[in-house]
């Protein structure tokens, strides 16, 4: 019969069984290839402090990315790009207000109040990224009867962006997913580039959320169920 000792020297090395693959990854230093590409979600004025749908801490994540992005020659950013009146304003939707949810003709969709009309201040990228080799620059929800969280794909789930076919004919593997918000437009995106076919990293200190009605916790949980990869930047290798 094992001893009290016996039975904590097992536990302890069950312990660090389970935590050692976990603190192994953290350690290990990931290095962008030719196959990799950073996406830039959504880090527009209009989500940054003094927007109109300001994330909290929005603008913590403008250096993190600034920094991250000198370790990838393939970045691509994106913008919402919504036309005025659009159909996820809660204005227009007489008794609505925002962060609500109503039913569309794809499903659910929750109301936000008016953000990133196409051509105003609000919609353009924040001043203060500073990534000048990035290649592309994607625009999203310029639909006016359906939304788009995803870089990938509208919120109806089959009109696409062009964005995969773009990557996957420059040969990219995997992506590395960062912006705003977590449990919105980055975690659309990087559902839909699981379902692409492509290995997917998320890079939670350069991502910040809104977290309406549990919206952060379940964003996290759907992706990890999908395969994608919770990093933070310090597990990037950048060159100084």
């Amino acid at each position: 019969m094992l001893d009290r000792r016996q039975v904590l020297a097992m536990l302890g090395t069950t312990a660090l069984a389970t935590l050692a693959p976990t603190a192994l990854f953290a350690a290990a230093s990931i290095k962008p290839d030719d196959a990799s590409a950073l996406l830039v979600i959504d880090v527009q004025n209009c989500f940054l402090p003094g927007g109109s749908l300001a994330v909290k801490e929005g603008e913590q994540v403008v250096p993190v990315i600034n920094k991250m992005a000198k370790a990838f020659a393939n970045v691509v950013m994106t913008q919402d790009w919504h036309t005025p009146g659009h159909v996820s304003f809660a204005s227009v939707h007489s008794g609505k207000k925002p962060f609500e949810t109503i039913d569309l003709p794809y499903g659910k969709q929750v109301l936000w109040p008016d953000h990133c009309v196409q051509g105003t201040d609000g919609a353009a990228l924040s001043k203060d990224l500073a990534i000048p080799h990035a290649e592309l620059i994607i625009r999203k929800g310029f639909h006016k009867d359906v939304d788009s969280y995803s870089a990938f794909l509208e919120a109806d789930g089959k009109t696409s962006t062009g964005l995969a076919g773009y990557l996957k004919g420059r040969k990219i593997k995997r992506v590395f997913v960062a912006g705003l918000a977590t449990d919105f437009c980055v975690a659309w995106t990087a559902l839909d580039a699981r379902k692409a076919g492509f290995e997917v990293y998320v890079v939670e200190d350069a991502c910040r959320g809104i977290d309406t009605q549990g919206s952060l916790a379940k964003a996290w949980a759907d992706m990890a169920k999908a395969g994608v990869k919770r990093i933070q930047s310090a597990d990037i290798a950048v060159s100084a």
